[in-house]
């Protein structure tokens, strides 16, 4: 039952699923609206190298530190303090929330491919009523699942994550097929946005920063898995592979058709490009694999949502309610938090008619706190103890991370501080609750 522990392969396609959702779906019609060829190949190598330092990091503290379960927010507590895991705990849990609530919107966003007419608007950008009640039911069906254990929802998501992965290898395929070098040459050297290029490059580090969170899957689960050393290699695993899929589903949709075509076409943007290639076939192929994996991913991201409050509840930084859990060890009261919160937001996102683009901007602000706490508390204990090796790797890990911070729109960080202090209200709440408990306890005992 739910009390079996997670293997490698479980953990790394969570690590996998959960950076692999619907972002890379719409990946290159994302990037084309912002950047050129040049701009593009430049993002990339940034963030590649950023990124694998940032799972080095991550592989490394799960071995060194395996007492401290949870990792995003169990690393920043015990670097900087209460106040600073809680706020590390805080923002991830929104951006795993925010995040999952995206997902549930492209969805719906896809679906009104098949079924919307400029007559009858059915599901629209997946802001639409039809939408808001379709997605409703998705929520409390990921709710019911995810309740009955969390090792039996990692096997499901284990499943549908190879599911997903066969429609990138069809667009990948057609893909290289269509590839013309010219074409690809003329979108390296398009300068019709007429921005500077290292301006074009800041645009795309949010796009490459949201695809890419959910690196720290594995570590958040870390109290689940069956053995400590498969935290770390499922967190590598999982990044290259997903590096592989974004680099060559970006790359070569520029050797296909102009960057300008590209960055007006409707999202999923691969759907579309794949149906100039292949036809409708190409529409329902990405469709119906746009569709397995955001499942899969939703599922994903439920589970971290969840671990991250029973975590920070256990040292008083969260209420102590979201210590609960039910008879199949799930903290049910975390996972009512989620669901509750997540569709709280879908009918936000109906009534304000916010889409997809808004909520992975801000979904990807809220984890670059996380991400900063991770590598610089890695950088402190590896100076703590003068090695050198991991001192490089924390140095390159914390300058990507405070690079994206640098890259980051001024209102999305805005907007992100301001979501930081209602947590702060929570924290004072809970932390003074907590001691009064402890010192209750103290004093029962004497």
């Amino acid at each position: 039952m739910s009390s079996a522990k997670i293997g490698l392969l479980s953990l790394t396609a969570l690590v996998f699923s959960s950076m692999v959702g619907s972002g890379v779906f719409s990946l290159p019609q994302n990037m084309a609206a912002v950047a050129n060829g040049s701009a593009l190949l430049i993002a990339w190598l940034i963030t590649g190298v950023g990124i694998l330092f940032l799972a080095f990091s991550l592989l490394y503290l799960s071995r060194q530190y395996p007492e401290l379960d949870g990792g995003i927010y169990n690393y920043a507590r015990a670097g900087f303090g209460e106040l600073i895991g809680f706020c590390s705990a805080w923002g991830y849990w929104l951006c795993t929330t925010i995040g999952i609530v995206g997902y549930v919107v492209i969805v719906f966003s896809s679906l009104g491919t098949f079924v919307d007419t400029k007559e009858h608007v059915i599901f629209g950008d997946g802001n639409t009523l039809y939408a808001l009640i379709g997605s409703s039911v998705f929520v409390w069906l990921v709710h019911w699942l995810v309740s009955r254990g969390i090792k039996e929802a990692a096997v499901v998501n284990l499943i549908a994550t190879i599911a997903k992965i066969a429609p990138m290898v069809v667009f990948i395929a057609c893909s290289l097929v269509a590839f013309k070098l010219d074409v690809f040459k003329l979108n390296l050297n398009d300068f019709s946005l007429k921005m500077p290029l290292w301006e074009q490059v800041k645009d795309l580090m949010l796009i490459t920063l949201w695809v890419f969170t959910g690196i720290e899957g594995a570590v958040v689960l870390s109290s689940r898995a069956r053995n400590r050393h498969d935290i770390g290699k499922a967190t590598v695993f999982g990044v290259l592979l997903a590096l592989a899929f974004y680099v060559m589903v970006t790359v070569l949709s520029y050797g296909v058709t102009s960057r300008a075509e590209i960055a007006g076409m409707h999202n999923p943007s691969m759907a579309t490009l794949l149906t100039q290639l292949i036809g409708l076939p190409g529409t329902i192929v990405i469709t119906v694999g746009l569709m397995i994996s955001v499942a899969s991913s939703y599922l994903s991201w439920t589970l971290f949502a969840t671990e991250i409050p029973f975590l920070a509840a256990k040292n008083g930084a969260f209420p102590a309610m979201f210590l609960k859990t039910n008879a199949n060890n799930v903290p049910i009261s975390s996972l009512w938090l989620t669901s509750i919160v997540v569709q709280a937001a879908l009918i936000g996102v109906y009534f304000f008619n916010k889409n997809y683009t808004w909520l992975l901007m801000i979904s990807s602000v809220m984890i670059l706190l996380p991400y900063l706490l991770v590598s610089a508390f890695y950088l402190k204990e590896s100076g703590k103890n003068k090695q050198p090796k991991h001192i490089l790797i924390a140095l390159v890990a914390t300058i990507y991370a405070v690079w994206l911070l640098y890259a980051a729109d001024l209102s999305l960080l805005w907007d992100s501080v301001q979501l930081y202090m209602v947590g702060l209200m929570i924290f004072i709440y809970s932390y003074v609750k907590h001691k009064k408990r402890l010192t209750a306890d103290d004093q029962s005992f004497t």
